[in-house]
This record gives structure tokens, sequence and C-alpha cells, in this order.
């Protein structure tokens, strides 16, 4: 009678205890489940944030990972940033962002009437790469956004920052290498290495500093960003 009663009692243990694993292990599967969730949706908002208009380019030789491309005349918007190369683009950025999203003058002759009349910027869309160059070595970086192609010097809004220049980039050709990944340091250094040693050997002229091009936003998981190292070539 006593083993059969501890036999029940050990049953109900056991049940007991096999419950309470299930949950656990329940909860695991929710918890990882949210978490690839997660991530999944990560990945897509890189991806789709990452889908805004790019400049139009030929490309006229590619061998592996590097390419060169003839660019047409660009309008871009530029600002000018002392400091480490990753705090001047994040500096930069905002700067340039700032007058896209609307602190701009919209470019449209009025006549001069009364009353005054204030009139609210324009939001200009975005764009893909975020650029950044050092400028000669005077320890500023160049940080720009390429203009949508629709615009021109005349109806592009003009910055309201002084800060915040308004250019016109003439027709150009790059050697470009891209690569994925996270953009250190070290890895861009890297890839530039392999640029420079590319053009030494197909004896291209390379013009100026290198060009950093940033495509995607800064939650985009590493594998699947877009970096870009490009330096201006002689035709």
């Amino acid at each position: 009678m006593k083993s059969s009663f501890h036999f029940v009692l050990q049953s109900k243990s056991q049940m007991k205890f096999n419950t309470v694993d299930k949950m656990k292990i329940k909860k695991s599967y929710i918890l990882y489940g949210v978490l690839i969730l997660f991530l999944v949706l990560l990945a897509m908002s890189g991806t789709i944030m990452s889908q805004v208009n790019e400049p139009k380019f030929k490309v006229i030789e590619s061998r592996g990972n590097i390419e060169i491309r003839a660019y047409p005349p660009l309008l871009v918007a530029e600002v000018r940033v002392e400091g480490e190369r990753k705090e001047a683009i994040s500096k930069g950025f905002r700067m340039l962002a700032d007058y896209i999203f609307g602190n701009n003058a919209p470019r449209q002759k009025i006549s001069m009437t009364a009353p005054v009349i204030q009139q609210q910027g324009e939001k200009i869309a975005m764009t893909a790469p975020v650029i950044q160059q050092a400028s000669d070595h005077t320890g500023q970086w160049k940080v720009r956004f390429v203009m949508p192609p629709e615009y021109t010097m005349e109806t592009l809004p003009m910055p309201n920052n002084s800060q915040v220049e308004v250019l016109s980039i003439p027709a150009k050709r790059y050697a470009v290498i891209r690569f994925s990944g996270l953009a250190s340091q070290e890895s861009l250094q890297r890839h530039l290495g392999e640029l420079v040693k590319y053009a030494k050997e197909t004896n291209l002229k390379t013009l100026g500093e290198p060009i950093f091009a940033f495509y995607n936003p800064p939650w985009t998981l590493p594998f699947l960003r877009r970096n870009e190292v490009m330096m201006e070539v002689k035709e």
C-alpha cells in the first residue's frame, strides 16, 4: 500500500516536472520565434529603406567586385565637417537631412507684394548613397547627398543653413569597389588598397582623394549592407 502510494506521489511529481519543462520549452520557442521575426523585419526594413533613388551610371568594364563607371553630371548638396571620419559623417548627415526634410527655401520668383508671406520649405526625396571624401588633407570631410534627377540648379530649393552648399558636379569616371559588412576603418582601407592595386595593374590614373559611399540605414544587418570605395580616374 505504501509502495503504491509512493508510486502515485512519484507519478504526480513527475507529471508536474514534465508540465513545467514543457512550459519552459514552449516559452523558449516563443522567444526564439519573436527573435527570428524581429531579425527578419529588421533585415526587410533595411532593404526597403535602401531602395531609394540612386544616380544612374554606365559600367564601362568590370572585374569581380570592381567596376569602372561613367557618371553623368550630378547635383549634390554638400557640407564640410571637421573631426574623425565616423563623427564627421554623422554630423554631416544630420545637416544634410535637415536640408532635404524642409529647412530650405523653394526657388520661386514672386513679385513684391503685401503682405509678407512665409512659405514652408520643400521636402526633397532621399537618395543613396551618402558620400564622404577627405578634403585635401585639411582635416575636413566633405559629406554629400546626391539630389534627385528631376531638379536643376534653378529649381532645387536653396538651403537655409549657410553651411550647406548646392554644387553641380560634371560628368566623371570612377573606379569602384563594392563590399558588404560593417564599414570599419580597417575594412575601408583594405578595400581601398585593393582598388589602388587594380588601378596600378590596369594603368589607370587616379585623381584626388578616395570617396566612401554608404547605401543603407545604420540598422541594416551587416551582410545586407552595400558599401563602396570610389576613386576618380582619368578617361
